[in-house]
């Protein structure tokens, strides 16, 4: 026969349990949590010495080419406030001579969009020669666009256009893979959608350390040295290896 309290002894025991439970659940959260924000204070800290104003931009020398990164180009044909504010601060520092070439690397992975087409005629229609103009059909994410500007366009030394909230992870990776590069941030304003880019970013930047540690190799055809000509860029030489398998 159990013992009058039996009952009780074996609720306490099932307390106990769910108390360890949700302490080990709280510890594991505490410890993801600090994770998440060691790496992206490595991430930020690590590119917060190459981050410069476009005046201290201008200073630099010998600069390979200025990157302006890719992003939203509407149905329409008309970039984004996010795409034009990066061209247009990728055009003011191309004509301020920080270099005399620009890589527009974007997303040009299926018919009908093209991100990289959009911002040459933007800049060639401000004024920029179409020569001085290079296209990275397959730049379809920021470590793919590093990686191809120093393998396939040959650079070595960069500048970096984009937002604020995107600009320390484009340089960490940019430096990891072995680029001198700097950045300069682009804020007109105001963007939609902050809050989400700002949590999106917060996680990038853990993909991002990742990414730097293991290296993955994006597929590729040939090398476009980024002195020649940036009409060379302008067929869609790599959309058949850019469907879908960049990494």
């Amino acid at each position: 026969m159990l013992p009058n309290n039996a009952p009780d002894a074996h609720k306490t025991r099932r307390r106990n349990i769910i108390k360890r439970i949700l302490l080990v659940c709280v510890l594991l959260a505490a410890a993801g949590l600090a994770l998440l924000a060691g790496l992206n204070l490595y991430v930020v800290s690590s590119a917060k010495p190459y981050i410069l104003t476009e005046s201290e931009a201008s200073e630099l020398e010998d600069v390979d080419c200025i990157i302006v990164l890719g992003a939203l180009v509407y149905s329409d044909g008309t970039m984004s406030d996010v795409l034009r504010h990066r061209v247009e601060m990728g055009t003011a520092l191309f004509e301020a001579g920080v270099s005399d070439r620009i890589l527009m690397s974007g997303d040009h992975s299926r018919p009908g969009y093209d991100e990289v087409g959009t911002m040459k005629d933007y800049a060639v229609a401000a004024g920029v020669d179409p020569d001085c103009v290079f296209k990275d059909h397959a730049g379809l994410d920021t470590y793919s666009t590093m990686y191809r500007a120093k393998e396939i366009f040959q650079a070595e030394k960069v500048v970096v256009v984009t937002q604020a909230f995107h600009v320390s992870r484009a340089v960490y990776l940019a430096r990891s893979l072995g680029l001198e590069a700097y950045g300069v941030a682009c804020d007109r304003g105001e963007y939609t959608h902050k809050v989400r880019n700002e949590l999106r970013e917060t996680l990038a930047r853990v993909k991002a350390v990742w990414s730097a540690v293991t290296q993955p190799e994006p597929k590729f055809l040939g090398a476009i040295p980024i002195w020649g000509p940036g009409s060379a860029t302008d067929d869609e030489y790599d959309r058949a290896e850019s469907d879908g398998k960049e990494a």
